[in-house]
Parts: C-alpha cells; structure tokens; sequence
C-alpha cells in the first residue's frame, strides 16, 4: 500500500487513527527516554575505559542504540501522519464534508 493509499486508509477510519497514534506516541517516548539513557552511559563508557568497551560489545551495542533511534523515528512519523488525519477531520469546513 502506497503512502497516500495509507493515508486514505486512515482518513476512512478515525478510530484506527486514534488508536495507532496513541500506540506510535507510547513508542516513541518509551524509545527516546530509553535511548537517551542508553546512549549516555555507553558513552560514559567509552571514555572511561577506551577502546576495550568496544572489543566488550560497546560497539555492538552503540549499533543497536543507532537502530533503536530509527524505529523511535519511524514511530515519530507514524504519530505524525496520524495527528495531521485527524485534524484535518476535526478541523474541515461542512462545505467540505459534503463532497
């Protein structure tokens, strides 16, 4: 399904848009809350101890902390396309809603 197919989804089914942006909100906050925390210490670790926490699975895990930021932006745009469905359905004129 294209974008705009998937956007013509969402516009036919408020209810699914409200519920998928309440899911891709709790995504994304619980992604970037736990990634800022994550990210933070294994940098704190790389500077405490060199390059020895990459060859202990910091680097591996400096991969999987960039990925996390990936699927938190995926959510983020999912949010986003949902909240724009939405008001554009709340806020259209009743000249509009007859077309």
């Amino acid at each position: 399904m294209s974008g705009r197919g998937w956007l013509a989804w969402l516009h036919r089914r408020p209810l699914a848009a409200f519920l998928l942006l309440g899911l891709s909100f709790l995504l994304f906050g619980a992604a970037t809350v736990n990634l800022a925390l994550l990210l933070q210490l294994n940098l704190k670790l790389w500077l405490d101890v060199g390059w020895q926490a990459a060859m202990d699975g910091a680097l591996r895990q400096l991969g999987e902390l960039l990925l996390s930021g990936y699927a938190a932006m995926a959510a983020y745009i999912v949010f986003k396309c949902c909240e724009r469905v939405l008001v554009e359905r709340l806020t259209r004129r009743d000249d509009d809603k007859r077309k």
